[in-house]
């Protein structure tokens, strides 16, 4: 990329409807060649919107788009991407059936004569995965992949093709610290090349350490453009919200220490991925987990819901599971008082293309079959969750992909709770989710403890744990190597356990 030129790019009353909603009215900013520009906003402010229209997904409903001067009407992202312009999806825009070098590459093959060149595809695969920091084979199907690999595709594949402008819709929701450190070493070289990099993102201490300047949007509108160097955090975060923010996390009950566990696990693994768990959480307690990406967190608790093939004991309310291994399926789970909230909300949480009331109820059908389905008493639960969760949408009649995705993870809250459990497991409840919902789902989770549910949380922010949790268990290549009472504990404390500098030994709080 050493000899790329950036995109300048002028939106000049920008306005977009779908159907009689209109969700941009009249966006006009600029952005210059050569610059990190943060873009912030809250879940439904129209950040994802308006960078479809500059990546050619969508065509604004009117106003016009200017790209170094000259106006442009894109008819897909192929002509986006003839200009430099491409966009790394917040939900992987990868096929799953294909390996990463055909992934990165598709409908862009490399040719020799009347044949695909695939040494070629091959070797500028490798190298755009050595720039992302990704160590894997270029011919990995891309199912193989855990969540944070995926991520690194799509910002190799953006890598592989030369962006001019290059936009992030949060980047970093899966890495690890010391990915996040690689990708960071590649925006500034990107910057020092001249491409022009559109960064979005809820984590304010990422836009302050990496952007030049910041363009806020609250509900379609545009804000403020500014210069990062001398904007706080707490004032990018009162730009979003149009109000202050109050302390971050709620107030925590006491923890729970009497009565029989809702969730006791004893010797729990799955092999290849997780071994030997012992831990137990009481009703009206948060127990947060821990751990790098890979270290197994998110295995072991598919593994619980019947989703991987596990081994050893499991006891929910006293009573223990038959057999040896977790449930048989998530449907046998949620009949059992357990539910799952997948940190892969795109491929597991939600049918994006079915309808809000849809996925809120699907879980919990025999509620509404009386014997045949009621669709009006369905339509009754959805207003319900609307007003409970706050999701935000134009109609209650979209498909769910219609939603931005803080309004999507709402509604995947919502589904996982509708059929009244009594545990719940929430796998990064608050990836790609602004600091105000972000706010809301914490609320959420206190009042379910309040409520008397178990609830486990598994989070990347290690701040989100110590907030909100009453005990942080620490899980290190597999194993569970340290449970801590989350009261005067810290971040470095928590890493050091992660990466084995501190000691090993299991610590029961």
């Amino acid at each position: 990329m050493s000899n790329s030129v950036g995109v300048g790019v002028e939106f000049d009353a920008i306005r977009k409807s779908f159907g009689p909603v209109e969700v941009l009215h009249g966006i006009s900013f600029s952005l210059q060649p050569g610059r990190v520009v943060g873009l912030l906003g809250e879940n439904g402010a129209g950040k994802s919107t308006l960078m479809k229209i500059l990546s050619g997904y969508e065509a604004p409903t009117a106003g016009l788009l200017r790209v170094n001067g000259q106006p442009c009407a894109f008819k897909g992202p192929r002509d986006a991407e003839e200009l430099g312009i491409v966009l790394i999806h917040q939900e992987f825009n990868l096929a799953d059936d294909l390996t990463v070098a055909q992934n990165i590459f598709l409908g862009h093959e490399k040719h020799k004569g009347w044949f695909l060149d695939d040494a070629a595809m091959a070797r500028d695969t490798a190298a755009a995965l050595a720039q992302v920091g990704l160590s894997v084979p270029p011919d990995r199907r891309v199912r193989d992949l855990i969540v944070a690999e995926k991520q690194l595709v799509e910002i190799a594949k953006s890598v592989a093709r030369r962006a001019r402008l290059l936009i992030m819709d949060e980047p970093t929701a899966t890495l690890t610290a010391a990915e996040t450190e690689r990708l960071f070493a590649l925006i500034a070289q990107l910057r020092a090349d001249g491409v022009t990099v559109v960064y979005i993102s809820h984590k304010l201490d990422e836009v302050e350490r990496v952007t030049d300047e910041v363009v806020v949007m609250r509900d379609g509108q545009f804000v403020t453009q500014q210069p990062t160097q001398g904007l706080t955090r707490h004032a990018m975060a009162k730009l979003m919200v149009g109000r202050e923010i109050a302390d971050l996390y709620p107030a925590r009950d006491p923890r729970p220490t009497e009565g029989a566990a809702a969730l006791r696990l004893e010797g729990f693994g799955v092999p290849g991925w997780a071994e030997g768990w012992n831990f137990e959480v009481r009703p009206g307690e948060i127990l947060g987990f821990a751990g790098l990406v890979g270290a197994g967190r998110t295995e072991l608790f598919e593994g619980l819901l019947g989703l991987r093939p596990a081994r050893g004991r499991v006891w929910l309310h006293g009573q223990a599971l038959p057999g040896d291994g977790g449930f048989s399926n998530p449907r046998a789970a949620a009949d059992a008082g357990l539910t799952y909230l997948s940190e892969d909300r795109k491929g597991r949480g939600l049918h994006v293309h079915m309808g809000l009331r849809e996925n809120l109820t699907l879980m919990a059908l025999q509620r509404y079959a009386r014997p045949w389905l009621d669709p009006a008493a369905e339509r009754r639960a959805l207003e319900q969750a609307q007003r409970e969760f706050g999701i935000r949408a134009g109609s209650l009649d979209v498909p769910a992909s219609a939603l931005s995705g803080g309004n999507q993870q709402k509604l995947a809250l919502a589904r996982v709770l509708h059929p009244a459990p009594r545990v719940v497991v929430l796998d990064e409840p608050t990836r790609g989710v602004d600091v105000g919902a972000k706010r809301e789902i914490y609320e959420l989770v206190q009042r379910l403890a309040r409520q008397g549910l178990a609830v486990l949380v598994v989070s990347s922010e290690l701040m989100e744990l110590i907030g909100l949790a009453h005990r942080v268990a620490v899980v290190r290549a597999g194993r569970l190597v340290a449970t801590l009472d989350a009261a005067g504990l810290t971040e470095e404390t928590l890493i050091a356990h992660a990466t084995g500098v501190a000691e090993t030994n299991h610590v029961h709080a």
